[in-house]
């Protein structure tokens, strides 16, 4: 009889902006039976497994896969044949009608765990994928294909990298042989994938993290190039392209460091004090404050009867807006919260992308909470209180961003306010003319600032990696760089209670973060950075982006941060940049004035 096979189509290889190969395509032999052909499938998997071992794992997954093939489909019991099991099979080839030794490409990833959260893997096409697919009517575009993008831009580009399969129109004898090719017609390769990733960049930042966990994101503001994206700990996405075993898929989702997350993409922070340059900023272009405005800073903001710590118990005197980012203060911004309002806040910070999908090219992107009135009402169905809104000022409150939000906000910053789409795949390649096409050639939006007021907190956060809290991590660079460092609030601590790491339970302490850009006159790199339950911003998140820009930047490696300056850089450092946990009914409403 006559028959069509699919002929697999190779797909598409995926590199970093430098050339270097992240997914490849390799080729290797599987052992394969054509149910239709072969008269009883247990008994024929029996006597195979007296050659080549066949182990229970393989037995399941042949028994999945053969439900969804058709019966002239080849199932594959056992893939990557050693030379010892190709040689052992073709001196009994004879005794197996229905089976057969096919080459078959396989995916694999050259680095690893490197980047594993942008580049994904891709997996066996499940029951799901398939409904799926016919949901948009591409189940047929699949003929011959046994795997798909499972997360990844593997996933968010699967349409570009899968290709077209190819048709053979063949002749097969009774017993399944093939007699001869009729006609054929060839199959299309996938597009290729350049991403916007600096690998070595990328792997310099995840070796640096250690064994912390956290999130980083470094982008080129003039183009929403991604250069690192990290996300610690990681996993080896080969694992999963033959089907992961049942032990290493219960060990990493049980994991209580969470490897398969994608935290720059999914985990929602508070952003502590590095929100005070964008609350300047929303201070000033709403006409809440001038530059010249001050405020005595004692050290507390009061309001009713509660009273809200600042992180310099003695304050900071007189603040105005440049000194109020210099040294931190969360006095300043507790009463420029109040007095904007938490609607007003939220107007202000949306076209920033805080609380908002930034449009990166990765599936299941979280939006975060960033908070409003009208928030607040649909999520609990209660009003705003006014004692929630101070809060909201110094980055905590219900504010909960990713990374990936702090980082296009901070990109944005370094831009003038030119608002560019992050994303991870530069450019689309054609695998026969390698001809490129980028995929983010223009801007998205601008958002309207006086250039007086940019240049002016710019300056401020140039000041805190000069005189403030990250003049120890930036010491004597041969740049010069903007930052602002943060300490979030894992847990609530009473109010008279003093925050002390020492007692408490490891992943209950603060969050250190720190965001940045570099050089300030020509933005080459912004960076937002978290290390969970890391302490100060200065201590743990500012030292890992020193590093990081002086090897983008001066293609060096820095040395550590002294470790005699450390003690003098925890003492001066802003101690927490939160206030004690309060419930907004037990906060009361000062009385009007007349």
């Amino acid at each position: 009889r006559i028959v069509l096979v699919p002929v697999p189509r190779r797909r598409g290889l995926i590199f970093d902006r430098n050339g270097v190969l992240l997914a490849d395509n390799v080729p290797d032999y599987t052992l394969e039976i054509a149910p239709g052909q072969v008269e009883n499938v247990e008994r024929t998997i029996d006597d195979l497994a007296q050659v080549i071992e066949i182990g229970p794992g393989d037995r399941r997954r042949f028994r999945r896969l053969l439900e969804g093939s058709r019966n002239y489909d080849s199932v594959p019991i056992r893939t990557r044949l050693s030379d010892e099991e190709l040689a052992r099979f073709a001196a009994i080839r004879y005794r197996f009608p229905g089976v057969e030794i096919r080459a078959r490409l396989f995916r694999t990833y050259p680095l690893g765990e490197t980047a594993s959260h942008v580049v994904g893997y891709i997996g066996r096409i499940s029951q799901a994928d398939k409904r799926r697919l016919e949901e948009h009517e591409l189940l047929s575009e699949y003929a011959g294909t046994t795997h798909i993008g499972k997360i990844g831009v593997e996933q968010s580009y699967e349409e570009k990298l899968h290709g077209r399969a190819g048709v053979e129109q063949v002749e097969v004898s009774a017993g399944g042989r093939t007699v001869r090719s009729l006609s054929r017609t060839p199959p299309v390769a996938g597009s290729n994938l350049v991403l916007s990733i600096d690998v070595r960049l990328q792997q310099l930042a995840e070796e640096w993290f250690g064994d912390r966990r956290g999130a980083l994101v470094a982008i080129e503001p003039k183009t929403g190039d991604v250069l690192a994206f990290v996300s610690r700990p990681s996993f080896d996405p080969n694992l999963f392209v033959d089907g992961i075993d049942s032990q290493t898929w219960q060990a990493l989702n049980e994991d209580p460091d969470k490897p398969l997350m994608n935290r720059p993409l999914r985990g929602t922070y508070p952003p502590g004090s590095t929100y005070k340059p964008f609350m300047a900023l929303a201070a000033l272009m709403s006409g809440t404050r001038t530059p010249q405005d001050t405020i005595s800073d004692p050290g507390y903001f009061q309001l009713g009867n509660h009273r809200f710590r600042d992180s310099r118990p003695s304050g900071n005197g007189i603040v105005d807006l440049r000194k109020s980012i210099v040294v931190s203060s969360d006095t300043y911004y507790y009463k420029v919260a109040y007095d904007m309002g938490v609607d007003r806040i939220h107007d202000f910070m949306k076209p920033w992308g805080f609380g908002q999908l930034t449009g990166i090219d990765l599936e299941h992107e979280n939006t975060g909470v960033l908070p409003s009135s009208q928030w607040k009402f649909k999520r609990f169905k209660q009003k705003w209180f006014p004692g929630e809104t101070p809060s909201i000022g110094i980055g905590q409150g219900y504010n909960s961003f990713t990374i990936l939000q702090l980082a296009h906000a901070t990109a944005t910053l370094a831009n003038d306010g030119i608002v560019m789409r992050p994303h991870v795949v530069q450019a689309i390649e054609d695998p026969m003319t390698h001809k490129r096409q980028r995929t983010v050639p223009s801007e998205s939006y601008r958002i309207d600032l006086r250039r007086d007021y940019l240049d002016l907190v710019k300056s401020a956060l140039v000041d805190v990696n000069r005189f403030g809290t990250g003049r120890i991590a930036f010491a004597n660079t041969g740049y010069v760089a903007a930052g602002k460092t943060g300490t979030a609030q894992v847990i609530g601590i009473k109010q008279g209670e003093r925050y002390d790491a020492r007692r408490i339970a490891e992943r209950h302490r603060d969050h250190s973060l720190f965001m940045a850009f570099a050089p300030v006159d020509d933005p080459k790199i912004a960076v937002a950075i978290i290390v969970e339950n890391g302490g100060f911003g200065a201590q743990a998140a500012a030292p890992i982006a020193r590093k990081l820009f002086d090897f983008y930047l001066l293609g060096k490696l820095p040395s550590e941060v002294p470790e005699d300056l450390l003690p003098r850089l925890l003492d001066e450092a802003e101690l927490r940049d939160v206030p004690e946990s309060v419930e907004p009914e037990q906060v009361a409403e000062p009385e009007p004035k007349p």
